[in-house]
């Protein structure tokens, strides 16, 4: 469990840089995306070329399935980086703190657990805070409009990954999943270019540069720890966990681009409610933790 959590820390720290990347690539949301899992499918192929784990057999039906997650994965990319482009990276990063509660409702009914009221009162928590940032800051509407629906997807898709971690490998998970999400963006990219402003096509040369980070760090680094972890935490945890990530992210948007300038004291009001419900439940992980322990003994 504690190896868990550390590998669960380190890839949501990764993500952390996800929103600055973002932010200084030129392309819009869509197109990101879309060179984003590119060069991260190009990697996950060079790494189970010389990979020595083993391979396991997958069948159609879940080969269908992971292609269905990864276009949740894609679809959620894509909503989260157009909430920068609409608003910032902080907003768009504090928005995935309603991770909490959506998974503490749909969690139980989707995999048939036992309902928790402390993680949808923690979940709740992390609501109020993004109520009082689009109370105070209504110019982020669209914004906030769109990374809650990235918050949603993301959810979904972990807890539907939950049912494979265990039977496959992550590099195989990531490969199917990422496959899915590519053939799906693509096919709809040219209505997506068609309806929606787009400045350039072709990243420029410090694009490249940003997306390569993003897509080896970022994305497959960072989708490898978190997948090796969810198998031994659950997905609340996992997504409660998530919120950190805002964390990460608004300090280096403050540090890099100076956002605090632009932000009103709501957004700090909301964002230590968030913080605290992160806490709280990483409290009660290493409670339960520690009472695991003391049974085994």
């Amino acid at each position: 469990m504690k190896s868990a959590l550390v590998k669960l820390h380190v890839s949501v720290f990764l993500w952390g840089f996800t929103g600055v990347l973002g932010r200084l690539i030129s392309l819009n949301e869509g197109l990101l995306v879309w060179y984003r899992i590119l060069l991260t499918l190009v990697i996950l192929f060079l790494i189970r070329k010389f990979s020595s784990s083993p391979k396991h057999s997958v069948s159609r039906r879940e080969k269908w399935l992971l292609y269905g997650i990864g276009t949740l994965i894609a679809f959620h990319w894509v909503c989260f980086y157009g909430s920068i482009k609409y608003s910032n990276v902080s907003i768009a990063l504090t928005c995935l703190s309603a991770a909490g509660l959506f998974t503490s409702f749909v969690e139980p009914i989707l995999l048939k657990t036992k309902m928790r009221f402390a993680e949808i009162m923690l979940g709740l928590l992390g609501v109020a805070g993004i109520f009082l940032i689009f109370h105070f800051d209504p110019r982020y509407k669209t914004g906030i409009i769109l990374g809650l629906i990235a918050t949603v997807l993301s959810v979904l898709f972990s807890i539907f990954n939950k049912k494979f971690v265990e039977k496959h490998s992550t590099e195989q998970l990531m490969s199917y999943e990422l496959t899915g999400g590519f053939i799906v963006l693509t096919l709809c990219m040219p209505f997506y270019l068609y309806y929606l402003p787009y400045t350039h096509l072709f990243p420029t040369m410090a694009d490249w540069g940003w997306l390569l980070l993003l897509s080896a760090f970022c994305t497959v680094l960072a989708m490898y720890l978190s997948l090796q972890a969810l198998k031994h935490i659950s997905v609340f945890t996992q997504n409660l966990t998530l919120n950190l990530e805002p964390v990460y992210g608004i300090i280096l948007a403050f540090v890099i681009y100076r956002e605090n300038q632009y932000l009103s004291p709501g957004f700090y009001a909301g964002f230590s409610l968030i913080l605290t419900a992160v806490i709280v439940q990483m409290l009660r992980t290493r409670l339960q933790v520690r009472k695991l322990r003391r049974m085994e003994v």
